[in-house]
């Protein structure tokens, strides 16, 4: 089973400006996603799409050669994952190499365990069309997610009698850490039209921060200021 690992990094990011690049432990944020693909696979296997000179600067000076730049079309806000992975599919079969699966890493989740994705490569079937990592929510449609309605009203997203939230079915949520996508599902359909999907579980919330806002930074920052301070004292 031949694995292309795919790093999207837009240049464009109105909540962390330039947060791909920013540095976070000491190197690029985007830099935390390339070094855990090379844990996987070989440097030809790994691509970085993106639109920015900066990104493919920073990504080139850290030893990984940056396949192409992204058109501008699939660099805008409206551009859709769907379509970013079609391109660097079609890039490489451009090229002559050909995958089984697609592993997506968003590099704006900096904390992965090796296990996880070792678990979800030993766990996949190819009748799949993606596994997925997820998270257990803790808002539920059944309970305290409301919409509103054409009065302005609130009402619950499912109808329901549950009143408890551990009474409500379980639910779950992408936690943006780990995707495997099965190329020939991206080659023959959209992502909305995939019917067999199925989860793989994240229960510690560490794996699932994900730098959206300054917010988002700050606690990345703190988990990593945490573990140095107890590797320090583990060593003092």
């Amino acid at each position: 089973m031949k694995a292309l690992f795919v790093i999207p990094a837009r240049g464009g990011s109105k909540g962390v400006p330039k947060k791909n690049i920013r540095i976070i432990e000491g190197k690029p944020l985007i830099q935390r996603a390339i070094d855990f693909s090379r844990k996987f696979t070989e440097e030809p296997n790994i691509c970085v799409s993106t639109d920015s000179d900066e990104i493919i600067a920073a990504v080139e000076k850290h030893g990984l050669k940056v396949p192409f730049k992204r058109p501008d079309e699939l660099a805008t806000d409206n551009a859709g994952t769907y379509e970013v992975l079609q391109h660097a599919v079609n890039f490489y079969e451009s090229e002559g190499l050909y995958y089984d699966i697609l592993v997506l890493l968003q590099p704006t989740t900096p904390f992965r365990k090796e296990s996880d994705l070792q678990n979800m490569l030993n766990n996949w079937s190819e009748n799949l069309d993606l596994l997925v990592s997820v998270k257990e929510s803790h808002d539920s449609p059944y309970f305290n997610l409301f919409e509103e309605d054409h009065e302005g009203y609130l009402k619950k997203s499912k109808e329901s009698e549950v009143n408890r939230r551990q009474d409500s079915p379980k639910v779950y949520a992408f936690n943006g850490s780990i995707y495997i996508y099965n190329i020939n599902s991206l080659k023959s359909k959209s992502i909305k039209e995939f019917k067999k999907i199925k989860k793989y579980i994240m229960d510690d919330p560490i794996y699932s921060i994900d730098i959206d806002t300054e917010f988002d930074w700050l606690i990345a920052e703190t988990v990593i200021n945490k573990r140095l301070h107890e590797d320090n004292k583990d060593n003092s």
